[in-house]
């Protein structure tokens, strides 16, 4: 997005507008929040939590009052070509969702190892950790037995553990490098928390760290992931964002 913003002002223009699904607010003093947009199936503000306040207050989403039908009819009345694309279903970079294809090719390797039991035992190899996420059930190679899923990637090793589900579920989380939209609260408060972008927000209690913050959510979650993104609400508005370090059990 800054690189939007510099563009927009070679070109003398104050104001860049996107088709993203989100909400803008500006109040006295130059003070910018952040919300969901109204369509929660299309909402993107998980994506943008990391904007400074600078390029923010310079950002319109008209889509975001929008529901998604809502879009694509006023693009068929005025005749636009894509009103009826599909939607993206997977990353639209990798429209053949290789992902492990696209990292050897852009990182030229992956990192295979071992795929192990909680208890160390090696169950067998793999790859490459590019191709497992955290609460993966398909594809791990082993054959028959219980189910098992990817209860955590350790990329130091490459080894990719695995387990039964009930190790899934979680309590709550580190977040780091985090970015808070609309100024840093001095303490803990009540929050709802996204872990991933196809998540419901859930319930929590949110402290601010010194180069973060911790959540301890009213209900276990499952399939919380080092790395990924975290986005913490207050009904529609976003307080922060952070990348996951760790889960409370870690």
């Amino acid at each position: 997005m800054g690189f939007l913003t510099d563009l927009a002002d070679r070109f003398g223009a104050d104001t860049v507008a996107t088709g993203h699904y989100a909400r803008v607010e500006r109040g006295d003093g130059g003070a910018v929040r952040l919300f969901r947009g109204r369509d929660y199936q299309k909402d993107q503000s998980y994506f943008l939590f990391g904007l400074a306040p600078k390029v923010l207050r310079r950002l319109e989403f008209p889509l975001g009052e929008l529901e998604k039908t809502e879009s694509r009819a006023e693009a068929r009345r005025l005749g636009l070509p894509n009103a009826d694309k599909p939607d993206s279903q997977e990353l639209c970079f990798i429209p053949d969702g290789d992902v492990r294809a696209f990292a050897e090719r852009e990182a030229g390797r992956t990192h295979a190892g071992r795929i192990l039991s909680e208890d160390g035992t090696e169950l067998g190899r793999h790859e490459g950790i590019e191709g497992f996420t955290v609460g993966q059930r398909k594809g791990l190679g082993l054959g028959g037995g219980p189910p098992r899923y990817v209860l955590k990637i350790v990329p130091e090793s490459s080894d990719v553990v695995v387990g039964d589900v009930a190790g899934l579920r979680s309590s709550g989380l580190d977040a780091v490098d985090a970015a808070w939209p609309g100024g840093r609260p001095t303490g803990p408060f009540d929050a709802q928390v996204r872990i991933r972008y196809r998540h419901d927000p859930a319930p929590a209690e949110v402290t601010p760290t010194e180069d973060g913050f911790r959540v301890r959510f009213e209900e276990p979650q499952r399939a919380i992931t080092p790395g990924q993104a975290t986005v913490v609400y207050q009904g529609d508005e976003v307080i922060a964002g952070g990348f996951i370090s760790k889960s409370a059990e870690q």
